[in-house]
């Protein structure tokens, strides 16, 4: 377990969300922001969260839509106690190897950030617990899978990758899900994207639908200190605005 010296209190949703996170380790930034904000969960549904960490994305949804049965599965084990001290309901186990109880379950959503990086791919991360966060163990169509398996009929997969790893999301989603909505997040105007969000139904029959990218920085470039995020970017990141899976609205708060 992380030793109390070595956690930090961070803030999330302009403070509306508040979590324990090691100082050192895998740290939540955006990316959970995002992801909670892409679930499109409705007051009374169930989610389950594969690899949680700490907690943030769960928390984030948490304080977006009331009423929410949120679970959480995260094999790290101090990651797992971590994510039930920021007040998350958690199962330690590995996605592989779900316990009995769990198996028998099914959940409206099930929500991901698997992790990035191919096994033997890039530097390693010198934090075990980071490493473990970015580099996958078990394949990315193990995620799906056990995702899929843990859905109720119709139920709604949402998670956010890397941009390179869409080829290999889509391989793997094209065995048991449809109704494929991607969203890229763009870091500039005129940039690669290098995230993107995706949502899919278990046994969805609607068409596969790229949309227009999501720009999360103003200006070509970074060329002062502060926050430059655009106003949608902003708004899902301080005030909890959802991902609007089309045309967004003006923005409003939460």
């Amino acid at each position: 377990m992380f030793a109390e010296e070595d956690l930090t209190r961070d803030a999330f949703l302009g403070g509306r969300v508040q979590a324990w996170q090691p100082r050192h380790g895998y740290r939540a930034a955006t990316d959970p922001v995002f992801l909670a904000a892409a679930c499109d969960a409705r007051p009374g549904q169930s989610v389950l969260e594969l690899g949680c960490g700490a907690g943030v994305a769960g928390l984030c949804l948490a304080a977006r839509v009331p009423g929410l049965r949120i679970l959480g599965v995260e094999r790290q084990a101090a990651y797992a106690d971590l994510a039930r001290r920021n007040g998350v309901d958690v199962v330690e186990a590995d996605l592989t190897d779900l316990p009995d109880d769990l198996r028998r379950q099914s959940f409206d959503h099930v929500i991901a950030n698997p992790p990035y990086y191919r096994a033997g791919h890039g530097t390693a991360a010198d934090d075990p617990g980071r490493e473990a966060a970015l580099r996958e163990d078990t394949p990315l169509d193990r995620w799906i899978a056990v995702a899929g398996r843990r859905l109720a009929p119709k139920g709604w997969l949402t998670m956010i990758q890397m941009t390179e790893r869409l080829p290999d999301t889509l391989s793997a989603l094209s065995g048991g899900f449809g109704s494929v909505t991607v969203l890229p997040l763009m870091p500039r105007q005129g940039r690669p994207a290098g995230r993107i969000l995706l949502k899919a139904r278990k046994a969805g029959r609607g068409p596969f639908t790229l949309l227009a990218p999501l720009c999360l920085h103003d200006g070509a470039r970074h060329d002062r200190d502060g926050d430059s995020h655009g106003e949608i970017a902003r708004a899902i990141l301080r005030d909890g605005m959802p991902v609007v899976w089309g045309t967004p609205p003006k923005t409003r708060s939460i």
